[in-house]
């Protein structure tokens, strides 16, 4: 039995192997002005660069200035409320069945309030708080102030209050209105009085009969 194969574990010989074939892979063709960098060599190259720093937070500047000017503000409303609450302890005792309150507690209450705003912006502006200025489309931030308009309305203002008793509401509060109008350049003389004596007689009656409060009919009373 020549040609049968004698098995390892009975004492023969193993069988000869067939020859490993040798599979031969093509070199890669190398790209012109390319180099290859071996794994070593890429590591060292990664360990030789620092660890990049954050770049520090830039500061927009210093923090704003508190604007002192609004202090006055302040110290406005401080003193208004104070001079409220000082007033109103002047008010009697006027209370009866209809008004168990009586008229003191309300002004106390408007004047406590006034010193907690004024606190109360007092802080903000001491935090660097700042109004911020009007930016609307129709409004021209550069424009000086208008005084002469201002002095007409300040001086009809004046007038109202000079002339209220002599003349009475209806007359002071027509050269109040129609000097208003023509301080803000209106200058339809003839129907700015229509309209003024209009408004007159009705803020006059609306008074009288809507809120029981009688405004002075001056030298027009009897008329009226």
């Amino acid at each position: 039995m020549s040609g049968m194969t004698t098995r390892p574990d009975r004492g023969g010989e193993q069988p000869p192997r067939p020859p490993a074939v040798e599979t031969s892979v093509p070199p890669i063709p190398e790209q012109p002005g390319a180099e290859r960098t071996s794994p070593e060599a890429a590591r060292a190259a990664t360990a030789d660069v620092p660890p990049t720093v954050a770049d520090p937070a830039v500061e927009d500047g210093p923090a704003p200035k508190p604007d002192r000017a609004q202090y006055g503000v302040c110290a406005f409303l401080a003193l208004v409320g104070a001079f409220v609450i000082v007033d109103a302890t002047r008010i009697g005792h006027a209370v009866n069945s209809a008004d168990p309150i009586g008229p003191k507690p309300v002004p106390i209450l408007l004047g406590v309030l006034l010193l907690i705003v004024a606190a109360i912006y007092a802080v903000d502006v001491a935090r660097g708080g700042a109004g911020e200025p009007e930016a609307g489309e129709d409004v021209d931030l550069t424009t000086p102030i208008d005084w002469r308009t201002v002095l007409l309305l300040i001086g009809a203002f004046l007038v109202n209050a000079v002339l209220i008793d002599r003349l009475g509401w209806v007359i002071s509060g027509t050269l109040l209105f129609w000097g208003s109008a023509f301080a803000l350049g209106n200058r339809h003389y003839v129907r700015n009085l229509l309209i003024a004596v209009a408004l007159s007689l009705i803020t006059f009656y609306t008074f009288a009969i809507g809120l029981d409060i009688n405004l002075p009919a001056g030298v027009l009373q009897g008329i009226l």
